[in-house]
């Protein structure tokens, strides 16, 4: 018998053991000592598309804004009546979603959740007026706010966790491409083909609803728990027959952890039983406090330029591009870190390297120059995107399969919420005190969530989900 008949009885008898490991710890088993293939990243390119489509989506209403305000004789507070809107869908769509796919699956929702963001995006296109749109976009905010929790959560059950923080950091990052393909778009296409053409584009993932599934399997490990164990080993097998022979030969035996005891439904309300309340409890101060120092630098730095630095309008927008370009950077930092120095010291230095420039403008008082805020304010943003980025790393990882995409819709929900009430909380301090609040604000913010995940949060590296789940 020649060689490559010995390897193809070793596949043989190897698929033939596995076909009966099929339970749902011998399905993570199985999923955990796979190396990272071809299929992984043909999963991650399918999956980071619409993630980099959801960005697209969100930001354009930023860019099409100016041009419904004089077209449609917009006052300020309907304008920001359309931007609230989204968020308040989002809010909506991150809990919705979520627990459609603990019901239905995550592929199934992730396909629901790119049709609600095309067909709306077309709606949006050919909106009559103010609110038909403000309605539309109320309604597309809540797939826009699906898509990050579920993407993430399916992403997690498909990596070995070896490099799982890794890859959903580069998941993470094509949201940061995302926002960078609006901006470009944007400035090319609306001056001469007008607002609609941002809708327009943002109608294209439509057609990834259609072959995703031929792209990417369904979750194996919902599968498992959700009484599918033929089809979970069908695909699990059917990933490690396409592996080169050599590799397959030298798959590792599969060495299961635990039997999970339990797969039955569970509510929301059990993120904050006894066994999960100091998780959660971790999870949500991480959304919260990244959430109002994102969106309270993002969101407010171009008009401090333009208010209380007086810099012209160009260069107020200029310096708040290099703060967009700073978050990508962020978030592709994120990349190196996560799974070399651990979930702890990542997020901890993230929050931490955060508040300093915020500290330091604070106490610098008038001494401030707008390149000085420009400077500190984008390092500050680079460092609390990795912690953005971060939180749909660890919120899938700390729950259970049962209630991991639930876990990651409330945090994901509790960053919608804070990305509303940052700005607001910012509007504040700028009505009653100096500039210098603002910044000493965002420092605390950002020192109240290094403190909460130093004290309290539980260290994921390396670790299986069902390892961590136990």
């Amino acid at each position: 018998m020649d060689i490559s008949d010995t390897t193809t009885d070793i596949r043989t008898q190897h698929t033939s053991t596995a076909s009966v490991l099929s339970t749902p710890a011998a399905i993570s088993a199985r999923l955990e000592r796979l190396p990272f293939t071809r299929w992984h990243a043909k999963v991650l390119g399918a999956v980071g598309f619409v993630h980099m489509t959801d960005a697209f989506d969100a930001l354009t209403i930023a860019y099409v804004l100016p041009v419904l305000i004089e077209l449609w004789h917009l006052s300020p507070a309907q304008a920001g009546l359309l931007v609230s809107a989204g968020y308040v869908g989002q809010t909506i769509g991150a809990l919705t979603f979520s627990a459609a796919a603990e019901r239905f699956g995550r592929l199934r929702s992730l396909r629901w959740v790119i049709v609600v963001l095309s067909l709306l995006s077309l709606a949006s296109a050919y909106a009559p007026g103010f609110v038909i749109f403000l309605m539309i976009r109320f309604c597309q905010g809540i797939g826009l706010g699906g898509e990050s929790p579920v993407s993430a959560t399916y992403m997690n059950e498909l990596c070995p966790a070896r490099i799982r923080g890794r890859l959903i950091f580069v998941l993470q990052s094509t949201f940061g491409v995302g926002n960078l393909l609006a901006a470009i778009c944007a400035l090319s296409l609306i001056p001469a083909y007008g607002w609609q053409v941002m809708f327009y584009i943002g109608t294209a993932p439509i057609l990834l609803a259609v072959i995703l599934p031929r792209i990417a399997p369904e979750s194996p490990r919902w599968l498992s728990i959700n009484n599918r164990a033929t089809e979970a080993e069908m695909i699990v097998g059917r990933i490690e027959r396409s592996l080169p022979e050599h590799v397959f030969a030298a798959l590792p035996p599969v060495s299961m952890s635990a039997e999970p005891t339990r797969t039955q439904k569970e509510s929301f309300r059990s993120l904050l039983s006894s066994a999960f309340v100091r998780r959660t409890v971790v999870v949500w101060a991480m959304a919260c406090c990244s959430g109002l120092t994102t969106y309270g630098i993002l969101v407010w730095l171009p008009a401090l330029y333009r208010t209380v630095y007086h810099l012209p309008l160009d260069v107020s927008l200029r310096y708040g591009m290099f703060s967009m370009v700073a978050t990508l950077l962020g978030a592709l930092s994120g990349i190196f870190l996560i799974d070399r120095i651990g979930r702890k010291k990542t997020f901890c230095l993230a929050f931490t390297a955060s508040a300093l420039p915020m500290a330091y403008l604070a106490l610098n008082g008038t001494h401030n120059s707008a390149a000085h805020v420009a400077v500190l304010a984008s390092a500050s943003i680079a460092m609390i995107a990795i912690v953005q980025c971060g939180i749909f790393v660890y919120a899938p990882e700390v729950y259970p399969t049962r209630i991991r995409a639930r876990g990651a819709g409330a945090a994901a929900a509790l960053t919608r919420l804070s990305s509303v009430a940052g700005p607001l909380v910012i509007g504040t301090l700028l009505t009653y005190f100096h500039v210098e609040a603002v910044f000493g604000y965002l420092a605390a913010v950002a020192v109240t969530g290094a403190l909460v995940f130093g004290l309290f949060g539980v260290e994921t590296r390396g670790k299986t989900l069902d390892e961590i789940s136990a």
